[in-house]
């Protein structure tokens, strides 16, 4: 059976690239969402802290927007005539933070997927690029020393790649960790104060 390792050699490290354009616009675009998300947090728990009055007072730009925050207050807004104890009212702001905290992931399992399969993808490159190389000592011999040595130098580039590609996701990913918790950190007390302010 004759195998192209060449061919897969090169397959692997377009994947890798693949891998590393999509990180890229996951960490781009996760990056921005948090930064708007976490600022517009602390914009409307600073409004209802303060307001005086009913939640449905509050502003339309705040309260209408499309972020997870006004969602949370809108949902609590919308959702707490209808409870008419503490319990309820706990079990609905659960309710509505549990739906809320599925959209504040999305697309991070994207990233975490990059950062186990990286490495793993340059090792696979590694160990195809030495399987082409001795394939070519084979059949030509070591009538090139360069050849040879540049051969696996490309190899062992595969892995330097893979890991590297794995750091960059996973910097990003325990970073979006952490704006995960400090936003829904911020929803519990949005959620907690929406519920207790009564028309």
């Amino acid at each position: 059976m004759n195998i192209d390792y060449t061919l897969l050699h090169q397959i692997t490290f377009y994947t890798m690239f693949v891998c590393l354009a999509l990180a890229v616009f996951v960490a781009v675009e996760r990056l921005l969402f948090y930064i708007f998300t976490l600022r517009h947090a602390r914009q409307l728990e600073e409004l209802v802290t303060g307001h005086k009055g009913p939640l449905e007072t509050l502003p339309d730009e705040m309260i209408g927007h499309d972020s997870v925050p006004a969602q949370a207050v809108r949902r609590m807004i919308e959702e707490r005539s209808r409870v008419t104890n503490a319990h309820d009212v706990q079990s609905l702001s659960s309710a509505i933070f549990l739906a809320l905290k599925a959209r504040l992931q999305r697309n991070l399992w994207v990233l975490d997927t990059i950062v186990t399969a990286a490495p793993l993808l340059g090792l696979l490159g590694t160990i195809l690029g030495i399987i082409e190389t001795f394939t070519t000592l084979a059949t030509s011999g070591v009538s090139d020393p360069k050849g040879v040595s540049g051969g696996i130098g490309t190899a062992l580039l595969a892995t330097a790649l893979g890991i590297a590609i794995a750091l960059f996701g996973l910097a990003f990913l325990n970073h979006f960790h952490d704006r995960v918790d400090r936003i829904s950190e911020h929803l519990k007390v949005l959620l907690l104060r929406a519920s207790i302010n009564k028309a």
